[in-house]
């Protein structure tokens, strides 16, 4: 949990095994937008196009979607994305790391494209970093309230 006293934006992460979406929270912890979508590619360049793309933002922290089984408990996945929640510390050592049941936000992030009336070959452009803010944005809800 953040606090006034430490100022700064969360930021959302959607890790796929192709591609990395990437929300970004208001100033406020209140509202998680999408931001981008990076091609997943070896890790040392992946990290200088989220740096990059982060450039100009304080970061206070990020949240990243930990894949859990239907039951609620940590599948082979998990691993994978704790592993690079590893890495990511390294180089981020200053910003928290803070993991959100990401469970069926693929398939919301698909629900509102088809109700944004969204044509279907666009929606893998788009899905990951809508996933991301997605996760941010139960993170911010659930943790984030009561500093506004």
């Amino acid at each position: 949990m953040s606090s006034r006293k430490n100022p700064g934006r969360y930021i959302g992460l959607d890790v796929g095994t192709k591609t990395l979406g990437v929300a970004l929270s208001d100033e406020r912890y209140s509202i998680a937008s999408p931001l981008r979508t990076l091609k997943r590619e070896r890790f040392g360049p992946l990290m200088t196009s989220l740096a990059d793309l982060l450039k100009g933002y304080e970061i206070k922290a990020f949240v990243i979607g930990l894949p859990l089984n239907m039951n609620g408990f940590e599948g082979p996945k998990c691993q994978s994305i704790r592993d690079f929640a590893k890495n990511l510390q390294q180089y981020y050592p200053e910003q928290e790391i803070h993991f959100w049941d990401e469970r069926l936000t693929t398939s919301a992030a698909s629900g509102f494209l088809y109700e944004a009336n969204v044509k279907t070959h666009k929606h893998k452009l788009v899905i990951d970093k809508i996933a991301a803010s997605l996760i941010l944005q139960g993170y911010l809800d659930a943790h984030c309230s009561s500093l506004l």
